[in-house]
């Protein structure tokens, strides 16, 4: 038998210290990688001494969702990540070099405070800002939210919760989250027909277009004037075509019969210093002689049997069909009155929350999903939306967390 010495025993058990130093040592280096990763992905800056000592203890200690939450702190997380986040669902051309407005400072606000995004097409819900120099929220311009970005100011700070009614004049019933703001009209309820409105909602925030949701087979009762049922003198074209879109979006998009945006087309040809307009109870559109805006009846000649907008009643003709799969809230009526309870009946779909997700997971992750694990990861964070009361927030660090090593 052979006796190991003690000089031989000292020298084993400095072999063994210095593994297990060089060992937590890597482990270190690692979860500080991954911290620095998780900051990088959320708010696109790195992150300073403490945050990342915080991550880093955080993650070491098997709570990487709590590490990315964390990041969400970062002043950038709101004046960049989330503002560009936002900013292509405000314009026509889904631009993302677009100034801070009313719409994308909503969105920023309700993820900072957690609030339900269901909320986004339906709330009496506006985020205003402060600081010194900023002028006052205004219903004709957007100089409130220049001044806050020339400034430079810190919005996950300086952003202050209000309702469009006591600020913008819109009966708390009229109001419906982002699609009531000023920027959205802007955008979207200038001239036309409000179709825009709908069809960009639908586009930004159920990821559809109005060509993913063609059905053929809906009752086209609520076809309006303006669209030929002979296009080029040919009744198919309508039949095999335009009812596809038009049977489900003009049903809904009745829901924006009392809006408009106006401005000085004459002095103001780019119509930076209109304003929404809402036809209240009692008032009354010359041409339509009801609340109805005149824009709901051009080019009624088109088709003269059409259906003539008596009101701002909506119905979800796509609850039954193959748009069944987007998933409607049965909990909800197919039905209502105005714009504030279409937009439930949009963010409360299936379709919403996928959608959501998908693009922050986009966002965060800088590329769409791609194979079964990362459907995976969506259809969990879905569920994840859904059970944590709609807080995006939580979404941005769930995504953070899995794309973190790639």
């Amino acid at each position: 038998m052979r006796f190991v010495g003690p000089a031989v025993s000292r020298f084993c058990r400095v072999l063994l210290l210095i593994s297990a130093t060089l060992s937590t040592s890597g482990a270190i280096a690692d979860a500080t990688d991954q911290a620095k990763r998780l900051h990088d992905r959320i708010a696109g800056v790195p992150p300073d001494a403490t945050t990342l000592d915080d991550m880093r203890i955080l993650i070491t200690g098997g709570q990487p969702l709590e590490a990315a939450l964390l990041a969400t702190q970062s002043p950038e997380f709101y004046s960049v990540t989330l503002k560009n986040f936002a900013a292509p669902w405000t314009n026509r051309d889904q631009s993302v070099f677009v100034p801070l407005d009313d719409y994308i400072a909503t969105v920023i606000g309700m993820v900072r405070d957690d609030v339900d995004f269901r909320e986004l097409l339906s709330g009496d819900i506006l985020y205003i800002g402060s600081g010194g120099g900023v002028p006052a929220y205004s219903n004709s311009s957007n100089a409130h939210y220049d001044a806050l970005e020339d400034a430079g100011t810190d919005l996950q700070a300086n952003l202050t919760a209000t309702t469009q009614s006591a600020v913008t004049g819109l009966p708390a019933e009229a109001t419906a989250g982002i699609l009531t703001t000023r920027s959205a009209a802007k955008a979207f309820f200038i001239a036309g027909t409000n179709r825009a409105m709908f069809r960009f909602t639908m586009l930004n925030h159920l990821c559809l277009d109005m060509e993913q949701v063609h059905d053929v087979t809906r009752v086209p009762d609520r076809i309006r004037q303006d669209v030929s049922r002979s296009p080029g003198g040919d009744s198919r074209v309508f039949l095999n075509n335009c009812i596809g879109c038009h049977a489900g979006m003009d049903s809904m998009s009745q829901a924006f019969a009392y809006y408009d945006y106006e401005y000085d087309e004459m002095n103001d040809p780019d119509a930076q210093n209109g304003s929404i307009n809402y036809n209240g109870t009692g008032e009354v559109d010359p041409v339509t002689g009801t609340r109805v805006e005149e824009k709901y009846f051009n080019n009624n000649l088109n088709f003269e049997h059409g259906f003539v907008t008596p009101n701002d009643d909506w119905i979800n003709y796509w609850r039954e069909g193959p748009n069944k799969l987007l998933g409607w809230d049965t909990a909800l009526p197919n039905s209502g009155t105005g714009a504030k309870s279409m937009g439930r009946e949009l963010a409360h779909s299936q379709a919403f929350a996928q959608c959501q997700v998908r693009k922050v997971f986009e966002n965060v992750c800088l590329r769409p999903p791609q194979d079964s694990s990362d459907r995976n990861q969506i259809d969990s964070m879905v569920s994840s939306l859904q059970t944590s009361g709609y807080n995006l927030r939580r979404t941005f660090a769930e995504s953070a967390v899995y794309c973190m090593g790639s």
